[in-house]
């Protein structure tokens, strides 16, 4: 079997080396080892671990962000679309071992000269944001009201990512999942 091209296997290798121990704890000998690879490849490829870093949260948006298209494309009520989001995340908590959300751990730990983090992890919250407003704007007709909800469920949603990563355990992302079905039981305005 060939080996995945080298650029491949360096996103590959740091991206799970990322997920887990983050960021901050992963250096660029460690990654270039465990991609098995030379050191001027990475260099060839990215110019530091930040600029890696970029095309690994890059990476993780456009696959979230299609999943998020195909979910709006779905044809299922808002409701539905909704529950389904919120149990997608209760498999990617399950399936990383409650290392929770990949934007949030490596905010955490870069410094605001970051730039081109920063901003990746600010445009994919963002997204989840946008995403929730246009599930919401389908289900009510009141445009504040679908902002005001879809605020609340990105909330629960995060706040969820995070609580079910501090208490390592599937149970906060369940109750967020509950409440978020209650919000979308609210009354059409």
């Amino acid at each position: 079997m060939r080996k995945a091209h080298a650029r491949e296997r360096i996103l590959d290798a740091a991206g799970k080396l990322f997920q887990e121990r983050g960021y901050s704890q992963v250096g660029v000998n460690e990654i270039i080892a465990t991609a098995d690879t030379a050191k001027a490849s990475f260099y060839h490829y990215f110019s530091s671990k930040e600029t890696l870093c970029q095309a690994w949260l890059e990476a993780i948006h456009h696959r979230s962000d299609a999943s998020r298209e195909a979910l709006l494309k779905s044809g299922k009520s808002p409701a539905e679309k909704i529950d389904q989001y919120f149990a997608e995340l209760e498999k990617f908590l399950v399936s990383s071992h409650f290392r929770g959300c990949p934007y949030s751990n490596t905010g955490a730990v870069v410094s605001c000269e970051s730039r081109g983090i920063s901003e990746q992890i600010q445009n994919h919250k963002e997204s989840i944001r946008d995403f929730f407003q246009m599930i919401c704007s389908e289900h009510f007709t009141d445009k504040k009201e679908a902002r005001r909800m879809a605020d609340h469920l990105f909330l629960l949603y995060s706040g969820a990512t995070t609580e079910s990563q501090n208490m390592k355990d599937i149970w906060p992302a369940k109750s967020a999942r509950e409440a978020a079905g209650l919000l979308m039981r609210k009354k059409k305005s």
